[in-house]
């Protein structure tokens, strides 16, 4: 029985990726048969790419250091396992977010100064 858990899990992502596929590959046919713009071609102008790179690397930094700070609580006042679990998921989010957010604020710092150059 329990041989069949695996198999499961992996017949259930592979249908749950096919049905997204296909239910969005629908809904963009259907967008073209009524004339309107699916976004298939997006105007390479709205977003600077570099962005998401420096969103996904200051987001693992955060989460790295959050990691690293609930090991040190964790340690320094000798908690149990499941005192300890909050402490990781609490860290991490917070972190994560810190991270998130100094990226909007520097993107956001980069599009006040090149407002006139992306016009």
């Amino acid at each position: 029985m329990e041989e069949l858990i695996p198999i499961t899990m992996f017949l259930g992502a592979f249908a749950m990726v096919f049905g997204i596929r296909y239910l969005s590959n629908k809904e963009k046919m259907a967008m073209i048969e009524r004339g309107m713009d699916p976004g298939i071609r997006k105007n390479e102008q709205l977003a600077p790419r570099p962005f998401l790179s420096l969103k996904f690397g200051l987001l693992l930094v955060g989460l790295g250091l959050g990691i690293l700070l609930a090991l040190f609580v964790v340690m320094q006042n000798h908690m149990e396992e499941d005192q300890a679990v909050p402490v990781y998921f609490g860290c991490i989010s917070i972190f994560g977010g810190l991270g998130l957010i100094f990226s909007y604020l520097i993107e956001k710092n980069w599009i006040d100064k090149h407002k006139e150059e992306l016009v």
